[in-house]
């Protein structure tokens, strides 16, 4: 699914080289949507995770391991750059940044496995995220602010794809709606931004690693905290005690003021258009008319109307509690 660009060993073991690895195997991962991801194997016998970034620049790729940096260095568990033998943490391939990473035991929960237990750990573990704000090095403003989602809205309809036309327009709609009442006041720092069940590594019931921050940027926590709910806690419909433990284990770390609570509705509904908006251009926009895609937008279109139908309410109410 995420190998865009091919690389062969010939061409990665220069590469490797460069991280003080002897390269002997690489295999292309499937996992990811917009990198292209490999295992490498070094003559020892040792694995290593190894990710040529698609979309992100140079610049980008470094800020983010600065920030990882910071993270690892304050205690929260995250997975570090290899470094190179001039002392960075990135090379260079046609133009792209490549990085080593060490390669983490670990598994990804499926959603039929994702547990109270887990919810309220992995809630705690974001809490740690957003806690160390103050030592971030320069976040980003991000790829998906309202104005970068009506971009890719305008790119779809560009296409001429009129069974995806009904969802630009509903989309946009509820943009302007939340856009025009969206909180102001609300404290801002690291958000992980794409805190899904395949960007977590657990061993047994220990979460091992928070992993891809690629999407990290400055926004509020009331968004990540509720993109982290939209992904974890919602299967045919959003299981309310999932959602309680991810409130309750975030609450354990860090205190919710009550501006973030009265916000986590409206922020979880414009999580949800992010992630309606770039299904489409990510996934429904490179397969064939009438082919299915691999993840389909609607799918966050449902998670809005629950949303706004009430079916987090409850839950909201108690962690202001």
């Amino acid at each position: 699914m995420a190998l865009l660009t091919e690389l062969s060993l010939a061409n990665a073991a220069p590469l490797a080289k460069l991280f003080n690895l002897d390269l002997r195997a690489i295999e292309p991962l499937t996992a990811g949507s917009v990198n292209s991801n490999f295992r490498l194997t070094d003559s020892a016998g040792n694995s290593y995770f190894a990710r040529l970034y698609e979309e992100q620049d140079r610049a980008g790729a470094a800020r983010e391991h600065a920030i990882v940096a910071a993270l690892d260095d304050a205690g929260v568990p995250v997975v570090r750059g290899m470094r190179t033998v001039d002392g960075g943490s990135l090379a260079d391939f046609e133009g792209k940044a490549f990085a080593v990473f060490p390669w983490v035991d670990g598994e990804i929960l499926c959603q039929a496995r994702v547990t109270a237990a887990a919810c309220f750990e992995l809630g705690a573990a974001l809490a740690r995220v957003h806690l160390c704000s103050g030592r971030a090095p320069g976040l980003p403003a991000g790829r998906f602010r309202i104005p970068d989602l009506r971009e890719r809205l305008e790119r779809v309809e560009a296409a001429g794809r009129a069974s995806l036309l009904p969802a630009v327009r509903t989309i946009r709609e509820r943009l302007d709606h939340y856009e025009a009442s969206r909180a102001s006041n609300l404290e801002q720092g690291i958000c992980h931004g794409d805190l899904f069940r395949d960007n977590v590594l657990w061993q047994g019931p220990k979460l091992r690693a928070l992993l891809d921050f690629e999407s990290v940027c400055l926004n509020n926590f009331a968004y990540d905290l509720m993109v982290t709910a939209l992904a974890w806690c919602y299967g045919s419909e959003f299981k309310l005690d999932l959602v309680r433990a991810l409130f309750d284990g975030y609450r354990s770390a860090r205190p919710v003021p009550a501006a973030e609570v009265a916000a986590l509705r409206s922020e979880g509904a414009i999580a949800c258009l992010r992630f309606a908006s770039t299904r489409l251009t990510d996934f429904s926009l490179r397969v064939p008319e009438g082919t299915p895609p691999v993840r389909y937008y609607s799918r966050f279109l449902e998670r809005m109307t629950a949303i706004e139908n009430g079916a987090l309410d409850a839950c909201i109410a108690s962690l202001g509690g």
